[in-house]
Order: structure tokens, then C-alpha cells, then sequence
């Protein structure tokens, strides 16, 4: 089982002058706590105009800087916005391999497509064709970082013509690829592309396996035809992260914050916003405080979805049923509303001292073994591709050394 920690910037109101920068620089203090103590990955979300929700605006920025001040420990986009109107797909290629050569090769890229009106209202993305501009836009970010040069495309999200799109990434063929998934249709869509599916909903060990069983069958049938220039098969499964000795306090310290994770996930996608003007934790405490059968409701939701949350115990066994289930990786969620820094640390500390170290010494085995299983499909997989074909030395177009020497060239023809 690998291990990583994931990073939205919640930051509820009221704010205080600073408290943008002290969040940021105490999410880089414990993702490099994270690297020294072995945790596998550094995941980071890229959302606009979500306050309180999410601050990531700039993950390659954050990313950057965890690269930067780390030494082992992976950097993820989880996910990175590659619909064009977002962040366009040449300038998403760059900014992918430069950074897996900051990070020695140490990147893995995840795709999304965003989900709220005010991200995809705020560039002017039709909700009903996301998808379809996502998926677009990444087999052709793929194509860039390995294609010497790009041969340009005619696309429905973009047009771009031939170029070399440098640098190129220092893992080859490019950083593993992965997609973001909420549910068993995203999941099916990820493994028919070759993606790694990074689950972010929290689901129980049952239907972590259900996932799981879907995901691989897709990997191993006809069904599997990648964009990227390999397969990724790994699914990845986010959990709450609260460790304590005292099963009580693990809860005090961190229920109220993954409360206002789950219900600031649905009021985004449904209820009206006034930018700038976000009420969003003040709404969240008021529905905690409304009637004892909404606490009662709430508190049972939150017992369900408590899991990561309790004693070195409590946390061995909920990451043992995750395995079992077919589970790669566990992504801790521990930066949620409130949820204090010195808090979160001692999370980290405690379950690197007492939980990390047995699953760790079955990790080259167990992936080994995985290996060897999937090689077959994955070669299947990989002769199904559509392959963008390459110019010959003879076929790359020309590129006038200016505009006015293109329009007296356009004009003679």
C-alpha cells in the first residue's frame, strides 16, 4: 500500500490578515514533514473562484515549492484543470515536464474537468461537453510532452499548429497519468483510457472493492485503449486522517472539518453563490445547530464516513480493508475547515511510527506481483492505441521568421 496526503487550502471565514499565507506555508511544512517521515505522495486539487472551499488556484506553484524543499516523496496534480479554457494544453505540457525535471522525475499528472458553475460559468465551459474537452485535451497533452516535433491538431476543444513543445519530462514516455473519480461511471471511463483513478469520494472498504473489481476488469478487457503513451493501472481511494492514541480526541480534532469537507462538496454543486460574499462555513455550522434529528443524521453520515479517523488501531484496520479490497494507494485528507497544523503533523508523526512501517515492507512485493499479473493486458492495451502519427523531416511546415515575411509568402502562392 502506498500512502498519500492531498491538499485543497479550505480556509473558512472569518479571515484575518495573513491567514492565506500562514495556510500555505503550513501545508508545505507538512508536506515536508510527509517526505521525510516515507509517505509515498503529495497530492494537490486546482480549483478557481471557490472561497473557503478551495484556495489551489495555482497547484504547479504550490507543487513547485514541495519539489523544491523535498526528496523522495511524489508530487501529484490531483487534479490539474486540461480543458483549454482553463490552462491551455501547450502551456499544460510545459509546465508538466518542467516540473518532473525540478522534482527529478517525481510528478504524476491527474486529469479534471471541474464540476461547479462558478469554475466552469467563470471560463465559459459548456457543462454538458467537459468531459469530452477533458479527455480531448489530455491525450493531446501526452502527445506534446513526447512527440519531437508535435504535428498540430484540429480538435473540438482547440486548434494548435506543429511545433516542438519543450522541455520535454525527464520520466519517460511522460508522468503517469491518472483521472479524477467520483463514482463507478468515472471510474469505468478512467480504466477504458489507461488512467489511474484517483477516487475522490469517500467510499467503505465494500464498495471500495466493487470500484476496484470494475476498474481491473476494464484494465485486462478490450475495453482498455489509452491516450496516454502507457497505462497507469492504480486506483486510489482518499480517507479522512485523524490519529490520536485517544480514539476521542482523534475525533474532537478532526469531525468538524471533514463534516465541512462533505457538505461544502454538495453546496457548491447546489446552492447559489455570491462571489466574494461566500457564507459557506457559517451555513455549515447553522445546519450542525438546526435540530437535534439533523445532528442525529449528521453524526451518523459523519460515522460513516469517520474511517481514517480514531487510534493507530483503528487506522491499521481501516487500511487493511482497503488492501484487501484491491486498493493501491490511501490518500489522506487531513487539511478539512479548521483542522488544526499541529494537529495534522501529529497525525503524520504518530501513524509513521506505529501504522507505515507494515504496509511499506509489503509494497515491492505486492506491486512486483501486480506487474507481472497485468503485463499482458497492459501490451494488449497499449497495440489497441490510436497512435497520432509523426511527420517525416519533409512534412514539417516552415515557420515564417515573421509576419511579414508569412503574409508576402501567403500572397505569392
Amino acid at each position: 500500500m502506498r500512502f498519500g496526503i492531498f491538499y485543497e487550502h479550505q480556509l473558512p471565514k472569518p479571515w484575518n490578515e495573513g491567514d492565506e499565507a500562514r495556510l500555505f506555508h503550513q501545508a508545505l511544512e507538512q508536506v515536508v514533514l510527509a517526505d521525510r517521515l516515507g509517505f509515498d505522495y503529495a497530492w494537490e486539487v486546482e480549483h478557481h473562484f471557490l472561497e473557503e472551499y478551495s484556495h489551489s488556484s495555482a497547484p504547479e506553484v504550490f507543487l513547485a515549492a514541495c519539489a523544491a524543499l523535498t526528496k523522495t516523496i511524489r508530487v501529484g496534480h490531483g487534479i490539474r484543470q486540461v480543458i483549454p479554457n482553463y490552462n491551455h494544453p501547450a502551456r499544460t505540457a510545459e509546465g508538466l515536464a518542467t516540473l518532473d525535471i525540478i522534482s527529478h522525475g517525481r510528478l504524476d499528472f491527474g486529469i479534471g474537468e471541474g464540476a461547479t458553475r462558478l469554475e466552469l460559468g467563470g471560463f465559459g465551459i459548456p457543462a454538458k461537453e467537459k468531459r469530452a474537452l477533458a479527455l480531448e485535451a489530455a491525450e493531446q497533452i501526452a502527445n506534446m510532452m513526447v512527440m519531437d516535433p508535435y504535428p498540430g491538431f484540429e480538435g473540438r476543444g482547440f486548434s494548435f499548429p506543429c511545433r516542438n513543445v519543450v522541455p520535454k519530462p525527464m520520466q519517460k514516455p511522460h508522468p503517469p497519468m491518472w483521472m479524477a473519480c467520483t463514482n463507478r461511471d468515472t471510474i469505468k471511463i478512467a480504466a477504458s483510457k489507461g488512467l489511474g483513478a484517483l477516487a475522490f469520494s469517500f467510499v467503505d472498504p465494500e464498495e471500495a472493492r466493487n470500484w476496484a473489481n470494475i476498474y481491473y476488469g476494464i484494465i485486462k478487457s478490450e475495453d482498455c485503449v489509452p491516450i496516454g503513451h502507457s497505462v497507469n493501472a492504480n486506483i486510489a481511494m482518499v480517507s479522512n486522517f485523524s490519529v490520536h492514541n485517544d480514539r476521542a480526541e482523534a475525533i474532537r480534532r478532526g469531525q468538524e472539518g471533514f463534516e465541512f469537507f462533505g457538505y461544502a462538496v454538495n453546496a457548491l454543486v447546489a446552492h447559489d453563490a455570491l462571489p466574494g460574499r461566500s457564507t459557506l462555513f457559517a451555513d455549515f455550522q447553522k445546519s450542525r445547530a438546526n435540530s437535534d434529528e439533523e445532528i442525529i443524521a449528521a453524526r451518523s453520515m459523519a460515522e460513516r464516513n469517520a474511517n481514517g479517523i480514531g487510534t493507530p488501531d483503528d487506522i491499521r484496520e481501516h487500511i487493511t480493508a482497503f488492501q484487501d479490497a484491491g486498493v493501491d494507494q490511501v490518500i489522506f485528507l487531513q487539511q478539512a475547515g479548521r483542522n488544526r497544523h499541529d494537529h495534522i503533523c501529529e497525525s503524520l508523526e504518530l501513524f509513521a511510527a506505529e501504522v507505515m512501517g507494515g504496509f511499506k515492507a509489503q509494497v515491492a512485493e505486492r506491486e512486483a506481483r501486480k506487474a507481472r499479473e497485468l503485463a499482458p493486458y497492459v501490451a494488449a492495451a497499449m497495440g489497441r492505441k490510436a497512435w497520432m502519427q509523426p511527420l517525416a523531416d519533409h512534412e514539417i511546415p516552415v515557420v515564417p521568421a515573421s509576419v511579414v515575411r508569412a503574409q508576402i509568402n501567403a500572397t505569392t502562392r
